[in-house]
């Protein structure tokens, strides 16, 4: 989270009053968790299954509920924040000692409980100026960049940059890319928004997302897997686009949407890809590494029935294999910038629709009526890129990328999108600091 430590009580109050007053599926699914923490009587197993996604619950072959007791063993607690954004949520919890915790909760698409996490709360300092986020940002063990930009009319200006030419790995904002040639071919009629994809064995990843538990031969829309694969970062469905554009077509738009290096990102891996090379037979990981970029092709070809590897398999770091896929803050930005656009020149609203439909973290509305974000993740990798619209039309960025050489490091992305609402929160991008 991204509040300060200690104790208020009207602002506990209020908390748990706005998470009551929250009647959508996301607060209705939110009040339940907290209340299996704070009621009086513990949960019984009977009632998890109405309210989770059954991949959530055969995790826990013991039951949930026995995991549910540890937790309020922890408190009791009281609600202390509550922030909710599209289909995510996170509530501070507070002891009476002031021992604070965050009750993280994903919904799934079909408004079950995908992701529900209790943790100690992530602390991020206040940003009062750029020295504030630096020294932030600054850990042992991790590399950063950062960018933001403002552009207003054909005018960029940089407000603040540390190694954003350096090239790093981002994770899924690779799908910006994927975004990007999705729209020219929406645009030049090769694809229309009603047309199907449909999942198979071999084009089925890991999540995040959701779209990974259909049945083999599912069709769905292509208009609502685009949807999944940005504002849900759906894994499966990034890797349906892929396939239905064809690699070359998502190189083109890597070239196409100013990567300095574009060669960095041929052959261009889907996720699939980076999965089964990365935590597969390690074997495929060697010839990755002694391969150019033909025989790296070539690789790929070996690789193209179903999934081997499981979630549980992650665990090294690959990235520094080459096993991601690279882009500089700068790289980034220009992405953004042209998808942006994009969103504008879609007569359909589509794009527009996708590129906003989640903003990542609470804003302020009234003051940035749109927002398009990105986040990314692997094992020792984190990113998270906004871009924001003020209501004058002038345009903001703010690029924040770490990576490390083992995950422990990096964390859960809590803390790098913390400092990314301190920045958005700070006044600082309209010159203004708070």
């Amino acid at each position: 989270m991204i509040d300060l430590p200690g104790p208020d009580a009207t602002a506990d109050e209020d908390a748990r009053s706005l998470l009551g007053a929250d009647t959508s599926p996301l607060g209705r699914s939110t009040g339940w968790a907290v209340d299996l923490l704070t009621a009086a009587e513990p949960p019984r197993e009977e009632d998890f299954a109405a309210h989770f996604v059954p991949v959530f619950l055969a995790r826990h072959p013991q039951g949930f509920a026995a995991t549910v007791e540890q937790w309020r063993g922890l408190g009791p607690f009281t609600v202390a924040d509550y922030q909710a954004v599209a289909h995510k949520s996170w509530v501070t919890l507070e002891t009476p000692s002031g021992v604070r915790s965050t009750l993280s909760l994903t919904l799934d698409s079909s408004g079950l409980i995908r992701v529900l996490h209790l943790g100690p709360e992530v602390v991020t300092p206040p940003v009062r100026d750029w020295d504030d986020l630096a020294r932030a940002m600054e850990q042992p063990g991790v590399t950063w960049s950062a960018l933001v930009t403002r552009t207003a009319g054909e005018r960029t200006s940089t407000l603040y940059t540390k190694d954003a030419d350096r090239p790093m790995p981002n994770g899924s904002s690779y799908k910006l890319y994927l975004m990007r040639a999705l729209a020219e071919a929406v645009t030049a009629g090769t694809v229309r928004w009603d047309d199907e994809v449909t999942v198979t064995p071999a084009l089925r990843s890991l999540p995040t997302g959701d779209m990974q538990e259909l049945p083999d031969g599912t069709r769905v829309p292509v208009r609502e897997t685009a949807y999944k694969m940005i504002a849900m970062s759906d894994n499966t469905a990034a890797d349906l686009i892929q396939d239905l554009l064809g690699r070359d077509a998502v190189e083109q738009a890597v070239a196409a949407g100013g990567h300095a290096q574009p060669a960095l990102l041929r052959p261009f891996l889907t996720s699939h890809e980076i999965f089964e090379i990365g935590w597969g037979d390690p074997r495929l990981r060697a010839a990755w590494v002694d391969a150019d970029e033909a025989g790296r092709r070539e690789l790929l070809d070996t690789v193209a029935g179903p999934l081997t590897v499981r979630g549980s398999d992650l665990g090294p770091t690959v990235h520094r294999l080459g096993l991601d896929w690279h882009m500089s803050a700068w790289d980034v930005q220009r992405v953004l910038t042209l998808l942006a656009e994009d969103g504008v020149q879609d007569a359909s609203g589509v794009v527009e629709e996708i590129l906003t439909a989640y903003p990542g973290v609470p804003v302020d509305q009234a003051h940035w009526p749109r927002v398009v974000f990105k986040g990314g993740s692997c094992p020792g990798v984190m990113m998270f890129c906004w871009l924001l619209e003020d209501p004058d039309g002038v345009r903001y960025t703010v690029v924040l990328q770490q990576c490390a050489d083992e995950q422990k490091l990096i964390g859960d992305g809590q803390f790098l999108r913390g400092m990314g609402a301190r920045v958005i929160e700070s006044g600082l991008l309209s010159g203004h600091a708070r």
